[in-house]
């Protein structure tokens, strides 16, 4: 089975796996349904737990069992144990959108040997305070460099970012407004 794999494998992606689930959706739409939850309680003072029990994929629940923590930093009246909301918010557009980089280096059979994502958004506490009403309580922008490097040509990583930026659920979520 090993074998099978890294034969069939780019950067770790299962090229004949990613290709059936391709053609499963594509013969049945329903297949591409995929329904995430995140449930969160307070643990006190500004710390929070996240769980995720399970997820449904084309109306199939499938088992999860992950804690997800939250703290703010000391100066943002928490306790530091553990990374802040906003940043677990950039966490989650990065790795959503290296999962993007990856697969679509692998889709071109390019073998990459560094992916890195540089994520930065600036707020301004007056928003989130409610001391300005003009001042909103998030990002304005979000900016972010990527780095790859394998053995690619300069216009096929251009290719895979405009792929990723078509792409990726969380690039998607946060480059336009989503209700709520």
């Amino acid at each position: 089975m090993t074998d099978t794999l890294t034969r069939n494998a780019v950067n770790g992606i299962d090229l004949q796996g990613l290709e059936a689930m391709v053609e499963s959706v594509r013969a049945n739409p329903a297949c591409g349904s995929a329904c995430f939850r995140v449930k969160t309680e307070w643990k006190g003072q500004t710390r929070s737990e996240s769980t995720v029990e399970s997820f449904t994929c084309a109306g199939e629940p499938i088992a999860r069992n992950f804690t997800i923590v939250a703290d703010e930093p000391h100066e943002l009246l928490g306790t530091d144990t553990a990374p802040n909301p906003q940043e677990l918010l950039l966490w989650a557009l990065n790795a959503c959108m290296m999962v993007g980089y990856v697969a679509q280096a692998a889709i071109r059979g390019i073998n990459l040997q560094d992916c890195r994502i540089e994520t930065e958004g600036e707020l301004d506490l007056r928003g989130f305070l409610g001391l300005d009403e003009d001042i909103p309580p998030g990002y304005r922008r979000i900016n972010y460099i990527v780095h790859l490097e394998g053995d690619g040509t300069p216009e096929q990583y251009q290719e895979i970012h405009q792929a990723v930026m078509a792409s990726s659920p969380n690039y998607f979520n946060l480059a336009q407004p989503v209700q709520m």
